[in-house]
C-alpha cells in the first residue's frame, strides 16, 4: 500500500492546495495528515493564504481517504468542523515486517521514543524539518518536513511510503530524497 505523508498544513489554503494535488499525482490510497492542520500556532507567522475554513473545506471533500493523528495545535473545536477523526495522538500499522509508529512529534520525537525495536520506524512532523536518521539502535526517524512552513532553508514538503522506499517530495516540484526499505 502507498501512503502519502504530510504534517504541519497551519491552516494555508494555498499549501493545502498544493499538497492534495500532489497527493492525487502519487497515487496512493491513503493521505495520512501528522497535526497541526488548521491553526498557526502562537510562535508561527501567518503561513501563505492562511485560510483555516478553505482549508477545511478542501480536506473534508476528501475525508474517505484521510488518516490523521492530532498535533499540538489542533484542538477539540477542530474536530468539531472536519469530518475525519482527529483527535488521537498516534497510529500504528505494519510495513514488511516493521512497525511505523505516526505521531505528531511534541510528545515521542527522537529525544523520547516509543517503545519501538529495531527496524521500526517513529514517523513524525512537528519540527517542520524533513529528517531521516538511524538511531544506534536501528530505528528510523522520519519527518516528511512542514507543508507550509518549512524551517532551516527545506523546501515546502510531504512524502510517500510504499513496500519498498520513502520519498520526500518538494512540493514546488520534484522527489528530492529517497530511503530503501529493503
Amino acid at each position: 500500500m502507498k501512503i502519502f505523508v504530510a504534517s504541519d498544513i497551519h491552516g494555508s489554503a494555498l499549501w493545502c492546495r498544493r499538497m492534495l494535488e500532489a497527493y492525487e499525482k502519487s497515487n496512493a490510497e491513503r493521505l495520512l495528515l501528522l497535526g497541526d492542520i488548521l491553526y498557526h500556532g502562537p510562535r508561527n507567522e501567518l503561513p501563505e493564504q492562511y485560510a483555516p475554513k478553505e482549508t477545511l473545506a478542501m480536506l473534508n471533500e476528501r475525508r474517505g481517504s484521510i488518516l490523521c493523528v492530532r498535533g499540538n495545535c489542533d484542538a477539540e473545536v477542530d474536530q468539531m468542523v472536519l469530518d475525519f477523526p482527529l483527535l488521537e495522538s498516534l497510529g500504528l500499522w505494519t510495513n514488511g515486517g516493521r512497525l511505523i509508529y505516526a505521531t505528531h512529534g511534541h510528545v515521542f520525537h527522537r529525544d523520547a521514543l516509543p517503545p519501538l525495536q529495531r527496524g521500526d520506524i517513529l514517523l513524525h512532523g512537528h519540527t517542520h524539518i524533513p529528517c531521516r536518521e538511524e538511531t544506534e539502535h536501528g530505528i528510523w526517524i522520519i519527518n516528511p518536513g512542514s507543508v507550509s512552513l518549512p524551517k532551516n532553508n527545506t523546501p515546502h514538503a510531504c512524502m510517500t511510503i510504499d513496500d519498498e522506499q520513502i520519498c520526500w517530495h518538494d512540493l514546488n516540484g520534484g522527489v528530492y530524497q529517497r530511503l530503501s526499505l529493503r
